[in-house]
């Protein structure tokens, strides 16, 4: 389907994807990229951030990938100064990193709840915390008149039953909360998806 917007609409726009190696995250980054925006993905594995750089690059767009785990404090804050050194500035963080499953509730251990909270919701957070001296008002690489934007990908989950998925519910819940947050001039939107990408539902243990 052709985009109903300008070709340059994010001409000069910095933007970071989490989880933009695969999936919902590389489509992501595809679009904001062919919209004129500098690229940079992020994941844990090398092989598949290099693959999802090289098809991007391949369109004769502008794509870097760093690799890094939104669960760890210092990957979070490594990427993004290596994506504001890479670029000069950051302009759109899109949280899209996630973890998934399937589990009854009498299966599912405590352990594997509290990874999937650590990659949904604490990734997420971790990400805007770091991220927030470089989209704030007056940051590194910024005027001091327009914050950046901050987009959390999530799911519609926790809004009736879902089999199975007793902890992406409670995972989801915190983003989409974050809807309610404005730091001095920055924008927080929340994406809902009403599918969940097949990509998802591969095991942590893998």
């Amino acid at each position: 389907m052709e985009s109903p917007f300008r070709p340059d609409v994010l001409r000069g726009k910095a933007a970071l994807v989490t989880g933009g190696g695969s999936g919902i995250g590389f489509e992501v980054a595809a679009q904001l990229a062919r919209h004129g925006a500098q690229v940079a993905l992020m994941g844990r594995r090398r092989e598949v951030l290099d693959k999802a750089v090289a098809a991007l690059r391949s369109e004769g767009l502008r794509a870097v990938g760093f690799d890094g785990d939104v669960r760890k404090q210092e990957d979070a804050a490594r990427v993004l100064a290596a994506t504001v050194e890479h670029f000069g500035k950051l302009d759109i963080l899109v949280n899209g990193a996630a973890g998934n499953f399937l589990a009854s509730p009498e299966d599912l251990k405590p352990k594997g709840f509290r990874t999937v909270l650590d990659i949904d919701t604490v990734g997420t957070y971790t990400m805007c915390y770091e991220a927030m001296k470089y989209l704030k008002r007056g940051g590194q690489g910024r005027g001091p008149s327009s914050g950046g934007l901050i987009i959390n990908i999530s799911a519609t989950l926790h809004y009736t039953a879902a089999w199975y998925q007793i902890h992406v519910s409670a995972a989801k819940v915190w983003i989409v909360s974050q809807d309610h947050w404005l730091w001095n001039g920055e924008q927080i939107m929340t994406l809902e998806s009403t599918e969940l990408h097949p990509d998802q539902f591969k095991t942590l243990q893998e």
